[in-house]
C-alpha cells in the first residue's frame, strides 16, 4: 500500500470517526434535554429505504439499533413533504390521524409518541433525526420541535453528511 493510499484511508477513517462522535453526542444530548427514551438517527442508503444507524437510550431495552423501515409506507408523497422541511410532532400515536401501516410500523417499535426532523444534504433527503418516547404520550413542547430540527440542520453541515 503506498503512504498516498493509506493518508487516504486514514483521512477517510478520521471523518468518519468524527462524525460518529458528533452524532453521538447530538442524539446524547436531544434525548437527556427532552427526557425521552430514544433518539435516533435513520440514514436513508437508497431511494426511501433506510436504517437506525445511531441511537441514543434511557434503557438498554429501547435499542433498535439496525432497523430498517418498512419500504411500502415511506413513499415519495412522504419523501416530499421532508424535503420541504417538514417536522413531524406525534403526541400519541393511538390518538393520531397517521396512515394504519405508519402507526403499525411505530407499534413494533415500541413508540408512542414521536418526533421526526429531516437531515437534508445536496444531493436531498439523506436521513431522519427522530426523538421516541416508548411508556407513554408525550406532547411536544414549541423548543423541543425547534431544537430537533435545527439539530438536523446542523448535523446536515456535518463534512462527511454535506458532502455524501
Amino acid at each position: 500500500m503506498s503512504d498516498v493510499h493509506l493518508l487516504q484511508v486514514a483521512y477517510r477513517l478520521s471523518k468518519t470517526l468524527a462524525l460518529d462522535d458528533f452524532v453521538q453526542k447530538t442524539t446524547d444530548e436531544l434525548r437527556r434535554s427532552f427526557q425521552v427514551d430514544r433518539v435516533v438517527l435513520y440514514y436513508f442508503y437508497s431511494q426511501w429505504k433506510g436504517q437506525v444507524t445511531f441511537e441514543s437510550l434511557s434503557l438498554k431495552e429501547f435499542s433498535i439499533l439496525g432497523s430498517t423501515g418498512p419500504d411500502e409506507c415511506f413513499n415519495s408523497e412522504y419523501a416530499a413533504l421532508y424535503l420541504a422541511g417538514r417536522v413531524r410532532a406525534i403526541a400519541d400515536i393511538e390518538k393520531e390521524p397517521i396512515h394504519p401501516c405508519h402507526r403499525d410500523f411505530l407499534r413494533s417499535l415500541g413508540v408512542r409518541a414521536n418526533l421526526v426532523a429531516p437531515i437534508l444534504n445536496k444531493r436531498g433527503l439523506w436521513g431522519l433525526l427522530i426523538a421516541h418516547n416508548c411508556l407513554a404520550p408525550r406532547y411536544w413542547l414549541p423548543f423541543e420541535i425547534e431544537t430537533i430540527k435545527r439539530s438536523g440542520e446542523i448535523l446536515a453541515k456535518a463534512a462527511s453528511i454535506r458532502d455524501s
